[in-house]
């Protein structure tokens, strides 16, 4: 080991021990160059995220979620941004702390740190560039993070600050940075590349993408001196001036539900106190014994008889801003927002505000396909449902933007499903199936959701993760994909083997949430309410959804064994699932012919009854009884928007699709309640953006339509228009093969359907 030298690794951080609370810390680095350089490629990461910036301008946030395992770098040419003379690198890294649980879905590692490494690329020249000890440090202690006023609290995002003088301009050169400390960097054998931070990977999908966007309106004006129109004008970038020792309460109408990063430019004004509330609607009172105390919600624009309930920012105004050069406060973090209410104590001096506005942010979804049919009410839907999936897409798939931002394999089945027919991209789901790969525990089940850094295990959505493998063998075909995922799936499938009872059924594999080690949830439905989701045939045993699921999941499972050329496990996939449909016909199915949700539990679902058609356990002359009587017989728990999907794929499976008609109220009724996302479900409606409820943008397309793959990879498009209730539609249909053209038109009972599809692509027509 002699002469060895530990080469740098561009990992530096502060040498301060690790705190209880979340913190940001600020780095800095002056750059001097005689010329611009012509590329000047840049990795950077953080632990546990980081915003940087060249001379004032943000030009990357990241890293992209990752976890214990798997850490991702971004990539950016920083060139553009720089310029001849002094050059100031800059970064706000956000430490979330490994002695808290709260903001679930970002991992924290034992090794808090900062990475830059790069090169400047001139016309003869090339330099290295990298975080080192030349860089400096400084905690932003005016900035503190506090969790939310809620009995879950999964982000711990919202923040206590203040201006401080002494920050101001730090982007920038011709910063006093005097009490800033020199970066220790991290030497090679303190950042192992076999594990996280260290072990860095490429960003798997793209950044999000940060745009303007200005306010809608003033909601309402619940105090203040200052007229409506100077309010609305503000948010147009007219400065307004707010006098000393005033109170005004502002509420303010995104114009949607959305989400982004909100600013706030003012000058003057030192101690004057800012309270920045987000909510993602106006509620009543709260509502008496529910699951957990939610507030009452109708008409979410009802600013009259409503009133916000969110979560909150403080900003405590510095004072030192001018109109040249404005104090600005922006929240790390990005907020999701319909409504934003605006509590300004001012001090003895007065205010000027001279922006509130914010920056969009997002996955950048490009979605194409466009669907219109003869009820024109389809077309309102379609669009909440695009604008629902794509708030619900970050750096991962998300149950909610407003309370959890949580990667659920359920939910993201289907959002999964949703974004092949819209958009026919499938980036956020190879890493959503990534994930939730590593996130395989030693009995075989996955967690239900993930990245996070808590154990949460749902038995049933380790099946729903198989199914996402399947759909994307079916629109995409890469076999390579499948055969690296094979062994988690055969160890989910494992899972349910060893767990069956001497009956044959999945034996009871989970019960209450809390109550047992797993929680057996199936869908939100009012008729559990008291066992949080799932069947309370829980508390006398097993329940038949898990069983169903997981026969119906082995007959994929046997589809993607067959694809990578496993023919026996593909028969012994066959064979088990036939094994448990016979149990469950046996033991699960009461004198009449339903179904029940226990095996010998009289107590029954329409979820029961929609996965026995669809997993084909109830023999096909029995598809139309179960789903008529599903549909009309009172008492059943019945499917929530959650379930919604499989609820219609059921129906056009026992021919029954033109019931669907009456089953697009609760669509309906969102829209009359002013809602301009899904809801999370009918029963509470706690959050108000949730994409498993973007229904739409797959029974457009995929059913109404017929568009699907008949063959994996879209190797041959099967086109088979379901019309149900409709009178005609057409549109086109994004596919990974190109685009599919489809109009049709039912006339005394009689269906025309013309298809243009791409060119040197089977299509085979039902």
């Amino acid at each position: 080991m002699d002469g060895f030298r530990f080469p740098p690794t561009g990992w530096i951080w502060t040498g301060l021990e690790e705190s209880f609370k979340n913190k940001m810390f600020l780095f800095r680095k002056l750059l001097t160059l005689d010329e611009v350089p012509k590329t000047a490629m840049v990795k950077v990461s953080a632990d546990s995220r980081y915003r940087l910036y060249i001379n004032g301008k943000s030009v990357s946030y990241g890293p992209c979620k990752g976890d214990d395992q798997v850490w991702y770098y971004d990539e950016v040419d920083i060139a553009p941004f720089l310029q001849a003379g002094e050059n100031v690198i800059a970064a706000e890294v956000l430490r979330l702390s490994t002695l808290r649980s709260a903001n679930h879905s970002i991992w924290r590692t034992k090794q808090a740190g900062f990475y830059l490494t790069g090169e400047l690329s001139f016309a003869e020249k090339r330099e290295p560039m990298l975080a080192d000890e030349t860089w400096n440090w400084i905690e932003n202690t005016s900035v503190t993070f506090v969790p939310e006023d809620s009995p879950m609290q999964y982000l711990d995002i919202f923040e206590k600050a203040k201006g401080v003088e002494l920050l101001s301009g730090w982007l920038h050169s011709g910063y006093d940075q005097t009490g800033w400390k020199p970066a220790k960097p991290y030497m090679m054998y303190e950042m192992r590349k076999s594990v996280s931070p260290a072990g860095l990977l490429p960003r798997p999908i793209p950044q999000m993408f940060e745009r303007p966007a200005v306010f809608a309106k003033i909601e309402k004006i619940r105090e203040s001196s200052i007229g409506i129109k100077a309010w609305n004008d503000l948010l147009h970038g007219e400065a307004l001036i707010l006098e000393k020792n005033s109170e005004h309460i502002i509420e303010i109408d995104a114009g949607e539900l959305t989400t982004g990063f909100i600013e706030l430019l003012c000058s003057g004004g030192a101690g004057t106190q800012i309270e920045v509330m987000q909510a993602e609607s106006y509620v009543y009172e709260s509502m008496p014994g529910a699951f957990m105390p939610m507030p009452v919600k109708g008409n979410r624009s009802d600013s009259d008889k409503g009133h916000i309930k969110g979560f909150a920012d403080y900003y405590i105004v510095g004072g030192f801003g001018v109109n040249t050069d404005p104090e600005k406060y922006e929240p790390f973090w990005f907020r999701t927002f319909r409504y934003v209410r605006l509590t300004i104590r001012t001090s003895d001096k007065p205010l000027q505000l001279m922006r509130f506005s914010y920056r969009e942010t997002g996955y950048p979804l490009d979605a194409k396909t466009q669907v219109e049919t003869s009820d024109s009410s389809l077309s309102a839907i379609w669009d909440m449902s695009l604008r629902t999936l794509r708030r619900c897409m970050h750096e991962t798939y998300e149950d909610c933007p407003y309370y959890e931002q949580l990667q659920y394999a359920m939910d993201a089945r289907t959002q999964i499903l949703y974004t092949y027919n819209a958009a026919a991209d499938d980036r956020m789901a190879r890493r959503c199936i990534d994930d939730f790969h590593r996130s395989l525990r030693h009995d075989g089940l996955t967690n239900c959701c993930w990245p996070t850094v808590n154990s949460n295990v749902i038995p049933g959505f380790s099946l729903y993760y198989i199914m996402m493998i399947h759909d994307h063998m079916m629109y995409f075909g890469d076999n390579k994909l499948v055969e690296r995922y094979m062994p988690t799936v055969d160890a989910i499938l494992s899972f349910f083997k060893r767990n069956i009872d001497d009956r044959g059924l999945v034996g009871q594999v989970g019960g209450v949430i809390m109550a047992n080690a797993f929680w057996s949830f199936i869908d939100w439905t009012k008729e559990w309410s008291d066992t949080a989701g799932v069947p309370d045939a829980i508390l006398e045993g097993p329940i038949t959804m898990e069983s169903l699921l997981y026969t119906y999941t082995l007959a994929k499972a046997a589809e993607l064994a067959d694809y990578t050329g496993k023919t026996e496990s593909a028969e012994i996939y066959r064979k088990r699932s036939a094994s448990v449909k016979a149990a469950i016909n046996k033991y699960c199915m009461s004198d009449d012919g339903l179904y029940q949700d226990g095996p010998g539990v009289m107590k029954f679902s329409q979820h029961c009854q929609v996965w026995a058609v669809l997993s084909e356990t109830a023999p096909e002359e029995k598809w139309k009884y179960l789903m008529e009587t599903a549909l009309e017989r009172p008492g059943l728990a019945k499917c929530s928007v959650a379930m919604a999907y499989y609820l219609f794929r059921a129906l056009e499976k026992a021919d029954m699709y033109e019931k669907t008609e009456n089953l697009w109220e609760p669509w309906h009724e969102m829209l009359r309640n002013n809602l301009t996302t899904c809801v999370e479900n009918e029963t509470d409606a706690r959050s108000d953006c949730h994409a498993w409820g973007s229904l739409a943008l797959s029974e457009m397309p995929a059913t109404i339509l017929g568009v699907n793959p008949a063959k994996p990879g879209y190797a041959a498009i099967s086109v088979k228009p379901v019309p149900g209730y409709l009178k005609w539609a057409k549109g086109s249909v994004l596919t990974p093969r190109g685009e599919v053209r489809v109009s049709w038109k039912k006339e005394n009972g009689v269906v025309s359907t013309e298809v243009h599809a791409p060119e040197g692509v089977e299509v085979i027509y039902g």
